[in-house]
């Protein structure tokens, strides 16, 4: 990111007070967090490729685009690509369904509060199709860790280290592995984790309860990066022991909400008068 940003730098002409231009927070530059937002945009269109962490190039179709020569590359325009559409679409759908368009004729109703909840949730769920997508390029051996790294996050399984190896592979077709419900072990928690682009149906729920009842184990974790099916989310609502499914979706949002791969980037403190203050005995 920083050699894209010195070569956007240079090929843009901007001056140093260009760069050193920062947010409304005065936290973050300008600059900086424009291109991470293009790069993000660029990626989910498809546009760009991260072959590994920290690496991105053009793609093919990046190509493609650059030999057609248009006037201007926005959201306009990556709108075209069906996986850009697919990821505005999951960014918008955990949106507050009353949202107030600003238009010159039309201003905004919005108070301010509503005004900035309406913007942490787009950039929550950006940051949420951000994550499952690195999360969908990456191994399976990797997916396992950040399950691992979640569950532990969450409060389940002790350490990471111990976490760690309760699950390993089992000889159990449907599970793979087993952690600690609490610090002391006093119950356990099968796990099953996919990294799956098609749905996950109902046959595969019952492979894995089926797999329970060998263990006569009470409780399970079935964890996927894609989604489940009607027939298995009715499924396991009728079904002893306790399974808890989690897709993509519920994946990423438990990932931010407990701190697992995202940072902290800026922390705003929201203040009101305090009547009370201003009263006299």
């Amino acid at each position: 990111m920083q050699e894209a940003r010195d070569g956007l730098a240079n090929v843009m002409r901007l001056s140093e007070e260009d760069l050193r231009e920062r947010l409304p927070s005065g936290r973050q530059k300008t600059f900086a967090n424009r291109v991470a937002w293009a790069k993000v945009y660029l990626t989910q269109a498809g546009v760009l490729e991260s072959p590994k962490r920290g690496r991105f190039h053009i793609s093919e179709r990046g190509q493609k685009i650059l030999a057609e020569a248009p006037d201007k590359i926005d959201i306009k325009y990556l709108e075209r690509f069906e996986e850009f559409q697919e990821f505005r679409q999951a960014s918008s759908k955990n949106r507050t369904e009353k949202v107030t368009h600003t238009t010159e004729s039309e201003p905004s109703s919005a108070t301010p509060e509503e005004t900035l909840e309406q913007a942490y949730q787009q950039l929550r769920d950006e940051v949420a199709n951000e994550l499952l997508h690195l999360i969908k390029g990456n191994t399976p051996e990797f997916f396992e860790k950040l399950v691992v790294h979640l569950i532990v996050a969450m409060g389940y399984g002790g350490s990471v280290k111990e976490a760690g190896k309760a699950t390993r592979k089992t000889a159990d077709e449907g599970i793979d592995g087993v952690i600690k419900e609490d610090r002391l072990g006093l119950d356990a928690i099968y796990l099953q984790a996919k990294r799956w682009e098609a749905v996950v149906g109902r046959p595969e729920i019952q492979k894995f309860v089926g797999a329970l009842h060998g263990q006569r184990a009470k409780k399970g974790v079935f964890i996927t990066t894609s989604r489940f099916s009607k027939e298995a989310l009715d499924y396991v609502g009728q079904i002893d022991p306790k399974v808890v499914l989690i897709d993509g979706t519920d994946l990423v949002q438990l990932m931010i909400d407990h701190g697992v791969g995202v940072s902290f980037v800026a922390v705003y403190e929201v203040q009101k008068v305090d009547t009370d203050f201003f009263i006299e005995d």
